[in-house]
């Protein structure tokens, strides 16, 4: 019998222990899971500042003289379009048109960029990469190497103004700069997961993402595990990868048309643009009680309709919501 892998750590674990976080698996790491409660830390992003160990992230730096034409052939977003200092979400498919990730393309330079993968699927991810790379293309798997925090609230460029050498606070939506911190170079982006207004960190010394988590505590921060990061993302209808976006899924059907370009060719289009039978929902539920992945979506008849994928109390809007497929033909508002 095959024994379990050893879950990860990242470089925020005895901080995490220190905080008195209840840990749990995700993704192979061993992550927070909650600190006090997640009610207070979704709410402390909503309303101030929270903090998000995202180390277990990965991160591919993809550079040569072909790095532009190898990513717009391989992924579902424009990347030829991006300028420097860009991001842009998009879709990595199989050729059925399934999702095998969801990712962010960073430009760094005019052949050079990185991108950031989901931790469950970074091993596949760098072999589909390897595997569809031509040659003079240098393709690296930074992970190990860089750390990653996300500072998001309100209260969030107030803090970063304190701690960064320059002012992310202008950064506009979907753009990143390099920064120094502690001397030393980071790059933040501004993407968010939480809907809110927030920051993303990226350090090359875990001993330095240690110290920004220190410091951000000591003007406000509040930590929040992954329990206020997915209220905080399901309230804002975002996906997340092995819920509603997988390679059992056509992509197009999840209603991310904006990571979905037009007009070019990628692994996986002509599925994706056929499309399927199903098309991704919001859902309002009356009450507290909340919805799970796999429960059944019915009609008003009662027929079945489809199948929740995500499903939560909302502590913003005070009732439940989920996210689902149903069949293309009763999706309606």
């Amino acid at each position: 019998m095959n024994q379990p892998a050893e879950l990860k750590k990242t470089a925020l674990y005895d901080i995490h222990v220190s905080l008195g976080a209840r840990l749990g698996p995700f993704g192979g790491w061993l992550m927070p899971i909650q600190y006090e409660c997640i009610l207070k830390e979704h709410q402390a992003c909503r309303q101030k500042a929270t903090l998000f160990d995202t180390c277990h992230m990965g991160e591919f730096r993809v550079q040569g003289p072909g790095a532009v034409a190898f990513l717009h052939g391989l992924v579902t977003c424009d990347v030829a379009s991006l300028a420097v200092g860009q991001c842009r979400y998009g879709l990595l498919c199989s050729e059925s048109g399934g999702v095998m990730d969801d990712l962010l393309v960073y430009r760094l330079g005019a052949q050079d960029f990185m991108i950031v993968v989901n931790a469950g699927t970074q091993d596949t991810d760098f072999e589909w990469f390897h595997s569809h790379a031509p040659a003079g293309t240098k393709l690296e798997n930074l992970s190990t190497r860089t750390s990653k925090i996300d500072l998001q609230g309100p209260a969030a460029p107030k803090i970063m103004k304190k701690l960064a050498a320059s002012s992310a606070a202008e950064l506009k939506y979907y753009h990143f700069m390099e920064n120094r911190y502690g001397g030393k170079r980071v790059i933040v982006s501004r993407t968010g997961y939480t809907g809110e207004i927030g920051f993303e960190i990226y350090f090359e010394e875990d001993a330095l993402a240690r110290q920004f988590w220190q410091d951000a505590m000591a003007l406000g921060a509040v930590p929040a595990g992954l329990g206020a990061r997915d209220t905080l993302r399901l309230e804002m209808g975002m996906p997340l990868y092995g819920h509603e976006l997988g390679l059992d899924r056509n992509a197009a059907d999840s209603g991310f048309a904006k990571a979905i370009a037009t007009g070019k060719n990628f692994i996986g289009a002509a599925a994706v643009r056929a499309g399927g039978s199903s098309r991704l929902v919001g859902i309002y539920i009356e009450g507290r009680s909340a919805a799970r992945q796999g429960d059944t979506i019915k009609d008003p008849a009662g027929a079945d309709i489809g199948t929740v994928t995500s499903g939560s109390f909302s502590p913003s809007l005070g009732h439940a919501i989920a996210m689902g497929y149903i069949r293309k033909d009763a999706a309606a508002p």
